[in-house]
């Protein structure tokens, strides 16, 4: 596909930060109809789905607005600015709480006045009773709490590093794992979890058990790992972790045998809950 001429020829976009492209992001996205695009005012600071993850999330092309590069603009500014990239622009999609123009001065009824075409605007989306944000998914991460953060994703929260050298006892003494070098992302509370790991440029996923947080058992550095159940693979330059579910905070233990058998349970447990996801 051609994006650059896709976005050309879309005639419907919807615009926002769309960090996490979440649930509450894909009920504006079910309004883009067959020539839609995905307009993202990138901050910089997205870490749910940084760079361009949020195309792992969406058939849509997505075109990216730096929000430095056009946090000046007034509202008919920032309007004859989407209309010079996509020339055919018949309608907007934003959701109820859309900003826009020089310090967020504009909302969703300004807009309404300011472009011809049709402007429409998604009430809040809940789940379980719970307003869709991407600050309530960052502070349910930060708290360990992964099936809600799942939940309001539509999705498992998942990310991506680069392989670095582990301390090298896990192989030896406790279990082999793949220990990974993480930036951009929001990292979960320190603990262990039960995930699926993709190796490098593999389509599936393998179940795993992961750990994130300082190594306080031995040497106490900071450490991202994640060990394969169903055998050795190896891991050549990257890996990505999805998270299931929270198993446990992490732990001192005063000798690595003791390490080992909580590993080891950690293991049973996360076999049981993938098991369970299969059924």
């Amino acid at each position: 596909m051609n994006t650059a001429i896709t976005i050309k020829n879309s005639d419907t976009i919807a615009i926002g930060g769309f960090d996490g492209m979440h649930v509450g992001h894909q009920h504006l996205f079910r309004e883009l109809g067959d020539n839609g695009c995905i307009v993202v005012i990138d901050s910089g600071y997205t870490n749910i789905t940084p760079n361009k993850d949020r195309e792992k999330f969406t058939h849509y092309p997505v075109f990216y607005f730096a929000l430095e590069s056009i946090r000046h603009l007034e509202g008919e500014g920032f309007v004859k600015l989407l209309k010079e990239n996509f020339p055919k622009l018949k309608k907007i999609v934003v959701g109820y709480d859309f900003h826009f123009g020089k310090d967020r001065a504009h909302n969703y009824d300004d807009l309404k006045e300011i472009f011809e075409g049709e402007v429409m605007v998604i009430d809040e989306v809940k789940v379980n009773g719970e307003s869709v944000h991407s600050r309530t998914i960052r502070k349910k991460l930060s708290h360990g709490d992964i099936k809600s953060a799942n939940s309001l994703l539509g999705h498992n929260y998942t990310i991506h590093g680069s392989l670095v050298k582990g301390q090298g006892i896990g192989a030896k003494e406790l279990v082999a794992t793949i220990n990974l070098h993480v930036s951009d992302y929001i990292l979960p509370k320190e603990g262990v979890y039960t995930t699926l790991t993709r190796i490098d440029d593999e389509e599936h996923f393998h179940p795993s058990v992961s750990f994130i947080g300082h190594r306080v058992s031995t040497d106490g550095s900071f450490a991202v790992e994640t060990h394969l159940l169903d055998g050795q693979v190896i891991c050549t330059s990257s890996a990505s972790i999805g998270f299931v579910n929270f198993i446990r905070e992490n732990m001192k233990f005063e000798t690595l045998e003791e390490l080992k058998k909580q590993i080891n349970m950690d293991i049973n447990i996360a076999k049981r809950e993938l098991k369970m996801l299969e059924l």
